[in-house]
């Protein structure tokens, strides 16, 4: 599994499987982050995770549930999500990932039931465990379709589109319809304009009421947004985000510490340092000499 590539509106650039069949299927460790965790981030396509080894917490608009092996979650579409460990400790997974384009493009009856099910009214994420008969399927399912995703033969992509829309087809009989889900996905759209605002200016000074102004909303309700969406403050999703451009910077780049600081936002690098070494473990440069290759593992 690839680091994320995520935009400024914090959705993510998929890269699938196979040409004109919209279907990601890979093995994925958080230890492939910094930090153990990933980019919070979001997608048209729902998602389906099974834990194969370790466990991990994980965030979907702000709510935050547990995930131990041989347990899994199946995340609603445009819904902001990420796994991560407070602990560092590491967590192996399959990921499944599946867009509304491989039943279709344009008006079908097919399109309409993926809209209803898949919708901002309906549940943002489920649990799934094997001690319920329907999710153990689905469980199975998961596994099932990254062993046809990845035979030593070639994949047949006709077992791969049934595949995955019985996933989607065993999970929609058991989702239910939210309350308040007009109003959240206008909060939802401001919670992208105030992250894009940071993404699109994190190298100068932003104070809280900078980030509330883009999303047009005061300070107060900004901090609500965030911790109920994000699950951080304003503030702290500003130092990662600062952090993980750092790190990019101290991989592909050979600008020097101060000069990465200042770049990122900081306006002290004994501050930068600091804080690098708080939330990553290392000092920039002794980061920037193990170059964590140990730690970004592509697996298929």
């Amino acid at each position: 599994m690839k680091n994320l590539e995520v935009f400024s509106d914090l959705s993510e650039r998929l890269n699938y499987n196979l040409p004109e069949l919209p279907l990601y299927v890979r093995k994925g460790s958080l230890n492939q982050f910094d930090n153990f965790e990933a980019a919070a981030h979001w997608h048209s396509d729902v998602e389906f995770i099974y834990i194969l080894e370790g466990s991990m917490e994980y965030s979907v608009n702000g709510q935050t549930v547990y995930l131990d092996q041989g347990t899994g979650i199946f995340v609603n579409s445009h819904r902001l999500h990420f796994g991560f460990s407070h602990t560092h400790s590491n967590c192996s997974f399959i990921v499944v990932v599946i867009h509304s384009s491989l039943i279709g493009e344009g008006a079908s009856l097919m399109q309409a039931y993926w809209g209803e099910k898949f919708g901002p009214n309906m549940d943002d994420f489920l649990v799934l465990t094997d001690e319920i008969a329907w999710q153990q399927n689905i469980l199975s399912s998961i596994q099932a379709i990254y062993e046809e995703m990845h035979n030593s033969f070639a994949p047949n992509p006709f077992r791969l589109t049934s595949q995955a829309l019985s996933l989607c087809a065993g999970v929609g009989d058991h989702l239910q319809q939210k309350v308040g889900g007009i109003q959240d996905v206008q909060l939802w759209t401001n919670i992208q304009k105030m992250t894009r605002f940071i993404h699109q200016n994190y190298e100068q000074k932003i104070t809280l009421q900078d980030i509330a102004s883009a999303g047009a909303v005061c300070r107060s309700s900004c901090c609500t947004l965030f911790n109920k969406y994000v699950g951080q403050t304003p503030n702290n999703y500003l130092i990662r985000y600062r952090l993980h451009k750092s790190c990019e910077m101290l991989r592909e780049t050979k600008r020097s510490v101060s000069e990465i600081a200042l770049a990122c936002g900081f306006q002290s690098v004994s501050y930068f340092s600091s804080l690098f070494r708080k939330q990553i473990g290392l000092v920039p440069l002794a980061y920037r000499k193990h170059g964590f290759n140990d730690f970004s593992k592509t697996e298929n």
